[in-house]
């Protein structure tokens, strides 16, 4: 009797140990796929980017999407939309040498912009200046991370992996955003450690959470991008 429990005891020892020693491992993977991830994207010379959500809480200025090509100096040129005043406005844009110029469907003229006025990053902030910096330097940063499921974009599968972001980093990014609190993310990656998507929530707006989707791509041409 004495023997069959002593067994047993250490048998529930050992897979609780192997249990523990796994989810150890799992995070230490998963921070270190991110960080290749990270990589691959700051030392791109320039990419392709997507920042989108679907709506914003009522009443709220803010970024509703942005989706264009840039670069670490940083710079970034393509589409924007933003909410303002309960309607939709979108323009081109093209950010440079820390300033941000906007051209709308009622003025064929480039204006200077002031985003943080209507609530919304400057989009070459997305970008960032280096490895600790922009939405590439999310990776980096991202806490508790842990491998998640599976999943498919067509023929190509996707590691999830989950994870917390600080809000002072979302903060320096969309300004709006609550740096006191942390951010939930869950990035997908493929089986070469390269990032497909991240899924960002959060208070970007007040106290009701606000989901933004991100799409980074690497590119190996530069973007070329110039003030108007």
């Amino acid at each position: 009797m004495f023997s069959r429990l002593l067994t047993a005891t250490l048998l529930s020892s050992t897979l609780l140990l192997t249990a523990c020693t796994g989810d150890d491992a799992d995070s230490g993977d998963a921070a270190e796929r991110l960080d290749t991830a990270a990589q691959a994207l700051t030392e791109a010379e320039s990419l392709d980017i997507s920042l989108a959500t679907s709506s914003l809480p009522d009443g709220v200025r803010g970024l509703l999407s942005a989706k264009g090509v840039g670069d670490h100096s940083p710079a970034f040129s393509g589409n924007v939309k933003i909410v303002a005043g309960g309607a939709t406005i979108a323009a081109e844009v093209i950010a440079v040498d820390d300033k941000v110029y906007a051209k709308t469907g009622f003025s064929p003229v480039w204006a200077p912009l002031d985003p943080k006025s209507l609530g919304a990053p400057d989009p070459a902030d997305l970008l960032g200046s280096d490895a600790d910096s922009g939405l590439a330097g999310l990776l980096k940063v991202t806490t508790d991370v842990e491998t998640g499921d599976k999943s498919r974009d067509g023929d190509t599968v996707l590691t999830e992996i989950e994870g917390d972001i600080p809000g002072d980093r979302i903060a320096a990014l969309i300004p709006t955003a609550d740096q006191n609190e942390s951010f939930d993310v869950v990035y997908r990656l493929t089986d070469d450690d390269e990032l497909h998507d991240a899924k960002i929530t959060g208070p970007f707006y007040g106290d009701e959470d606000v989901t933004y989707t991100v799409e980074l791509q690497p590119r190996d041409e530069p973007a070329d991008i110039t003030a108007p």
